[in-house]
C-alpha cells in the first residue's frame, strides 16, 4: 500500500493506492537482509528474464547470538500459483530471528508457467546455497532445516524425500553440497497428490492438467518416506476446509512406520493459511510447541533471544 497526499482547494486528502505485486506476492520487505539470486547467471529452465523467472533467497540473521548455529529455509505457500511472502515468509523469518535462529525466505518459481521439476530444483538449490555459505551466516552445515506452509509444505516434504549428497566434482561449489534438510517443519501441508485427499489445485499448478500417474505417485510424499527422511514437526487443523488434515496424518503415519522421529499437533478448529496463529487464541500456542521441539533437538537455544532488529546479511 502507498499513501499519496493530494491538495484539493484548502484541504489535503490522503489517498491510499494499492500496488499489485506479481504472482500475488507482497511488496519487498525493507527490513530484510540481502536478497540473492539462486543462479546469478540465470536459473535452469528459465522461460524469460522477468522477476517470476528468477528464484531468490532473502537472508534474515538474528541480532543476538545463534547459540545452536541453526538455519531454516522457509517456503511460503500459495497453491504453487502465488506466494504468501508476508505471514508465511518474512513474519516467520522474524519469529525465528527473535529465537536466535537464522532464516532464509525462498521465492520459488510457480505454475502455470513452471511445472515439476523446476520447483524442487529451486528448493534443493536454496538448501545447497545456504549450506555452502554456512560459515558466513554463522550456522552449522548439519543444522539446516526447512519449514513450509501449505503448498510450500509439499515442497518441503518433497525436499525431505527427494535429496542427494551433491556432486563432489561439480564446477559450481554450491552443487557439491547435499540437498537433504536436517529437519522439517510442516504447517497445514499439502502432502499427497493422489485422490481422495489431494489438493487438486496444487497438483494442477505443479504438474499440469493431465499428469503422469507415476509422477503423481513420486510426488505424493507419504509414499516416499524412508528411514533417511529428516525428523519432522507437523501442525494442522481438523476442520481445514482447503487441505484435508489427512495429508498430515498420512505423512506422520509414514514417518512413524519408517522409524523417523516425528511430532504432530492437530487442533480441532482453525482455517487454512493461519500462519503463526497470531491473534487466534486457539492456534497461537502452536509456535510454542514448535520451539519446544526445536530446543529438545538442539535446533534452538533454551531461552528465546530478546527481539531486536534484523541484521542485514551483506551490503
Amino acid at each position: 500500500m502507498m499513501t499519496r497526499l493530494l491538495q484539493v482547494g484548502g484541504s489535503v486528502l490522503a489517498v491510499v493506492l494499492s500496488l499489485g505485486i506479481a504472482q500475488g506476492q507482497q511488496a519487498p520487505d525493507a527490513a530484510a537482509g540481502k536478497t540473492l539470486l539462486l543462479w546469478p547467471a540465470g536459473a535452469p529452465g528459465a522461460q524469460g528474464t522477468a522477476d517470476v523467472d528468477k528464484p531468490t533467497l532473502t537472508v534474515f540473521l538474528p541480532s543476538g547470538p545463534n547459540a545452536t548455529k541453526t538455519g531454516v529455509v522457509i517456503a511460503p505457500g500459495g497453491g504453487y500459483q502465488h506466494l504468501a511472502m508476508g505471514y508465511e515468509g518474512t513474519d516467520v523469518a522474524r519469529w525465528l530471528n527473535e529465537r536466535g535462529v537464522a532464516a532464509f525466505v525462498l521465492k520459488y518459481r510457480l505454475g502455470p508457467k513452471y511445472h515439476n521439476p523446476i520447483e524442487i530444483g529451486d528448493a534443493q538449490r536454496a538448501i545447497r546455497m545456504v549450506r555452502a555459505n554456512a560459515a558466513e551466516y554463522g550456522i552449522a552445515p548439519d543444522h539446516l532445516g526447512m519449514w513450509g506452509f501449505s503448498a510450500g509444505g509439499h515442497l518441503t516434504a518433497t525436499a525431505g524425500t527427494h535429496f542427494d549428497a551433491g556432486n563432489p566434482n561439480a564446477a559450481d561449489p554450491i552443487d557439491r553440497q547435499g540437498s537433504r534438510p536436517d529437519f522439517l517443519i510442516l504447517a497445514y501441508p499439502v502432502i499427497t497428490l493422489e485422490a481422495p485427499y489431494a489438493h487438486v489445485s496444487s497438483r494442477k499448478y505443479l504438474l499440469g492438467d493431465d499428469p503422469d500417474p507415476a509422477e503423481v505417485q513420486s510426488l505424493s510424499a507419504e509414499l516416499q518416506v524412508t528411514k533417511d527422511t529428516p525428523p519432522t514437526f507437523l501442525f494442522s487443523t481438523t476442520d481445514d476446509g482447503t487441505v484435508p488434515v489427512m495429508n498430515s496424518v498420512m505423512f506422520y503415519s509414514a514417518l512413524v512406520k519408517a522409524g523417523v522421529p516425528a511430532e504432530m499437533h492437530l487442533f480441532q478448529h482453525g482455517h487454512h493459511g493461519s500462519g503463526l496463529g497470531t491473534g487466534n487464541p486457539e492456534l497461537s500456542v502452536w509456535p510454542d510447541l514448535l520451539i519446544k521441539w526445536m530446543r529438545e533437538r538442539g535446533y534452538a537455544s533454551p531461552t528465546a533471544t530478546a527481539a531486536g532488529p534484523v541484521v542485514p546479511a551483506g551490503n
